[in-house]
């Protein structure tokens, strides 16, 4: 590492009156190392894309992420296909995949991390979807895409509230849809083989979500060059919350209705052929936690697409 740049979202995460103190003992930490170091702000997500494309262009070798999931993400989408290496300092609300890679949480802490960290090549996923205004769109992620209620959770989540209560936030809306929500079926096709209805599909790349979730999709792994699938083929509360406590206490248990399979291949998800033709509800996509739009979706795994700084051990 010789030259890098911190990109931090002023709003990530609840203690947003520390986040500037946070990165600058990030910074601090690179530039005793003798590493050339910049911070800046990101704005929007498109900001953090553009900003981290410009930084490999002015010859950053690593760009950081300093925030949650969702900054990572938007960091994300400027770095697939390049040579340039994606750090995180972990100062986000859930921070999924910073306990996936076992960061240090203190962000002084995740930069010493990275200095001995080892540089892995990595696979990503991709979904193509429909925006909110109804244009098709594309977005990478490391962490999962959600089809069904957990998106529409986001949907429903007031920003406010996330910041001000964190991932009390989640569990209590998640609660809310749980008794109140009515699931809505759609069709997902894998790797060519038939449709099957679903009411929730997860595409996952990561073994531990930390926090309530934890095992949300066991045998899912970064090292891997596929995506682990969890279908919900059925719209029963009481398997929903089954599943949820299955990896919440790191059971074996199978609960009929929801299957978990491997995929190299495409999917692809859509309103059924039955429901096209009369008025459905909108079935939303979300990506690493962030609302993208509404199907259909098309889903695939991109191998050997980024460097991830890794920390030893």
């Amino acid at each position: 590492m010789r030259k890098a740049i911190l990109l931090y979202n002023p709003l990530s995460g609840r203690r947003r009156e520390r986040r500037l103190a946070d990165v600058e003992a990030a910074l601090s930490v690179l530039k005793n190392a003798g590493i050339e170091s910049t911070v800046a702000p990101t704005r929007s997500a498109s900001d953090a894309t553009d900003q981290t494309k410009h930084a490999i262009a002015e010859g950053c070798d690593s760009v950081f992420a300093c925030g949650g999931d969702g900054t990572i993400h938007d960091v994300l989408q400027g770095l697939v296909g390049s040579q340039t290496a994606l750090g995180i300092i972990p100062l986000g609300t859930a921070n999924s995949l910073a306990h996936d890679l076992k960061l240090p949480l203190s962000p002084a802490n995740a930069a010493r991390a990275a200095l001995t960290a080892k540089p892995r090549r990595i696979a990503v996923g991709r979904v193509t979807y429909q925006d909110l205004t109804g244009k098709p769109s594309q977005r990478f992620f490391t962490v999962t895409v959600g089809i069904g209620v957990d998106a529409h959770l986001f949907y429903k989540l007031n920003p406010l509230v996330k910041r001000r209560l964190g991932t009390a936030a989640y569990c209590l809306k998640a609660t809310r849809l749980w008794l109140t929500h009515k699931m809505e079926n759609f069709s997902v096709e894998i790797n060519g083989s038939g449709q099957v209805e679903v009411s929730q599909l997860l595409a996952v790349r990561i073994g531990n979500f930390g926090g309530v979730l934890r095992q949300l999709a066991p045998e899912a792994s970064l090292e891997r060059d596929d995506l682990r699938l969890v279908l919900f083929r059925t719209r029963s509360r009481l398997a929903y919350l089954r599943y949820v406590l299955r990896g919440l206490f790191a059971t074996n248990w199978k609960v009929p209705g929801i299957d978990l399979v491997h995929s190299t291949g495409a999917i692809f998800c859509d309103v059924p052929q039955s429901a096209a033709s009369i008025a459905t509800p909108r079935i939303f996509v979300e990506a690493d936690g962030e609302l993208l739009g509404t199907l259909p979706a098309e889903i695939s795994v991109i191998p050997d697409a980024v460097t991830l700084l890794v920390p030893n051990g």
